[in-house]
């Protein structure tokens, strides 16, 4: 059974002959190859595009190691696209493993050195120069090894259109597995999305597949791409966030967490840089903490989110299993999945204790930002006494504003809305029926 990853399908359909470069990009075997190649090919194929009107180049391939060369590559481009009466389909696989090359007409003495870098010719280059060619559609993937969509932005501004793909959705692996919803959400909190670990069917192999994939491909390229002398410090910090999910934290308390976990110091300054690097390599997002009263964001402290939960369990050894924790990381993964701009909420709140002003803050777990208006979302395993809903729901009820206010909790819960119009909503329903919150 194949998983047809309709959403990305409609994105690339959406996108096509658009006169951009369609750059797909996330996590390292989340399944963007497979979306390209497979899944997005046999749908032009089944509109009745011919085989010779596709140019697919996988450099990861030993065969292929020469179009490495970005000159090399765009001489292939070129030669199988001569007759401009056919509108070709150009797929690159791993454009991140093209490397530059050094233009030996020109005088390197004449060129400023804050010029240096336009010495070399590089993908971004060659990939400029066929964008421009009216009967070609440009289509690339490229992992977090050499090209993170900080350099995408920087090097194509408004020449190219990204796609993000994720890891897969709750929706989409319940629908694979076949399994009973509750049995499926226990599996998917366990052992995530990534597309080969939900196809194998052995657990102990599940497990070693996740495990060695943190290992031996995602510390790896971080290690390689940035130059790092050891991944003692990087190993160190991913522990600590694995083990912090939804925990507010910053770079001075990461700093000491992995300090002792390594026993050895190190500084404020690695630390900000190293969880840089896993940002842009989308093993971790970071949700800013944001002042919903004061409307203005708080610098020092925010949360980090795993990309995948499988990923983050097999990190520690699937030991640190508490549900809350998963819950609420994977809330924050559908919510920008879904194309939201999501950030961690704060209300401050001046009370007065034993005759004294207090000045207290309360969380709202996630402020989703949908273009047109804001909406509060608080994650909670149950709200079954009053004193646990009015716990759930404080912040929410002291937001000062109109916006709409959901808590999510465990299990299939119905919806259902309480006299303060705050809704209640299980969160096996939130994840499998998108269009139910409006949102």
């Amino acid at each position: 059974m194949i998983i047809k990853r309709e959403k990305y399908v409609e994105a690339l359909l959406n996108k096509r002959w658009n006169g951009k470069v369609k750059i797909i990009t996330g996590i390292r075997r989340c399944g963007k190859s497979f979306l390209l190649s497979t899944l997005y090919k046999d749908y032009l194929k089944s509109e009745g595009v011919l085989d010779d009107c596709f140019i697919e180049i996988a450099l990861d391939r030993k065969a292929n190691m020469k179009y490495r060369n970005p000159n090399e590559l765009y001489e292939y481009v070129i030669g199988r696209t001569q007759n401009e009466s056919k509108r070709y389909y150009v797929f690159i696989d791993e454009i991140q493993l093209s490397y530059k090359v050094k233009n030996e007409d020109v005088d390197e003495s004449l060129v400023p050195e804050e010029d240096r870098d336009m010495l070399y010719t590089t993908f971004y280059d060659i990939l400029n120069d066929l964008m421009a060619r009216s009967n070609l559609d440009i289509y690339v993937t490229g992992s977090n090894s050499k090209m993170l969509s900080t350099d995408i932005v920087t090097n194509f501004r408004d020449r190219g259109t990204e796609i993000k793909v994720y890891p897969l959705s709750f929706k989409e692996y319940y629908v694979y597995s076949g399994l009973e919803k509750n049995d499926a959400l226990a599996e998917y909190l366990m052992f995530g999305g990534m597309p080969l670990a939900v196809v194998e069917n052995d657990e102990a192999e599940k497990r070693k597949y996740l495990t060695d994939l943190h290992k031996n491909v995602y510390i790896k390229d971080i290690v390689e791409r940035y130059k790092l002398k050891d991944d003692e410090v990087l190993d160190a910090l991913i522990d600590s966030l694995s083990s912090a999910i939804g925990s507010l934290t910053n770079p001075h308390n990461l700093a000491n967490a992995a300090g002792t976990l390594m026993k050895r110091n190190t500084s404020d300054h690695t630390i900000k840089n190293y969880l840089d690097y896993l940002e842009d390599a989308y093993l971790f997002m970071g949700a800013k903490r944001y002042d919903v009263k004061g409307k203005r964001y708080f610098e020092n402290t925010q949360k980090y989110y795993s990309m995948d939960l499988g990923l983050r369990n097999a990190k520690l050894n699937f030991r640190q299993q508490e549900k809350s924790h998963l819950m609420e990381n994977m809330i924050y993964l559908e919510l920008v999945r879904r194309g939201y701009s999501v950030d961690v909420g704060v209300v401050e709140l001046t009370r007065v204790k034993n005759g004294k002003k207090q000045q207290s803050q309360y969380e709202i777990d996630f402020v989703v930002n949908t273009g047109q208006e804001k909406i509060y979302i608080q994650s909670a395993l149950n709200v079954d006494t009053e004193e646990k809903q009015n716990q759930e729901t404080f912040s929410l009820k002291n937001s000062g504003d109109l916006f709409r206010k959901i808590v999510i909790v465990d299990g299939n819960t119905k919806q259902w809305t309480d006299e303060d119009g705050i809704v209640y909503i299980g969160i096996i329903p939130f994840l499998l029926e998108e269009s139910r919150l409006g949102f």
